[in-house]
């Protein structure tokens, strides 16, 4: 026989009052860190690809002459990669019989336009410095180092013609490299 006190009831348990499980804030946490990033991944493309859309909006090519345009806040930048270049681009003569290689350009900045030929000889180095002294005259200033040269000379109007010429066994099947660099500044 068993009897209970009317006191005494069982009743059902209280759950204890326990503070939150460690568990469920850190997921939190790591939730809204994730959040964050995924925020800020969100914006650096949209910055990125708003980037690109001004560039491509900037920089026009034409296929039919290669000529690449490029606008700026400063003015207009152009090229034309690989043009067939004369002496009168160039500043000075092309060396004879020399064939005028990959890296030719024509660009025009808003300082002026620059021309950059570069060709290739079979004659020795020796000869080509010798005939680009003589074109460039008595103003010009050389200097020689090893396997290559440098001649330059600037002009009253402040208009600069840079040659490097070089000549190396293992670089172009063994021909004498020529770089022009002439750049004329624009008139204001």
């Amino acid at each position: 026989d068993s009897t209970t006190d009317p006191g005494m009831q069982s009743s059902p348990q209280q759950p204890n009052s326990q503070p939150p499980r460690q568990g469920s804030s850190a997921v939190k946490i790591i939730l809204i860190i994730v959040a964050v990033i995924v925020c800020l991944g969100i914006a650096v493309v949209g910055v990125v690809g708003y980037g690109f859309y001004r560039v491509s909006k900037a920089v026009h090519k034409d296929l039919t002459t290669g000529k690449v345009t490029i606008d700026t806040p400063n003015g207009t930048i152009s090229a034309i990669s690989d043009a067939k270049l004369t002496e009168a681009d160039l500043g000075t003569a092309i060396y004879p019989g020399a064939e005028q290689a990959k890296g030719s350009a024509k660009l025009n900045f808003g300082a002026g336009p620059m021309v950059t030929g570069v060709f290739l000889t079979s004659d020795p180095k020796e000869k080509v410095i010798a005939f680009y002294k003589e074109q460039l005259g008595s103003g010009a200033t050389d200097m020689e180092s090893g396997d290559s040269a440098l001649l330059m000379v600037t002009k009253a109007n402040s208009e600069s013609i840079n040659i490097t010429i070089s000549q190396r066994a293992s670089q172009f099947d063994g021909k004498t490299h020529i770089t022009i660099l002439h750049s004329t500044p624009n008139s204001k």
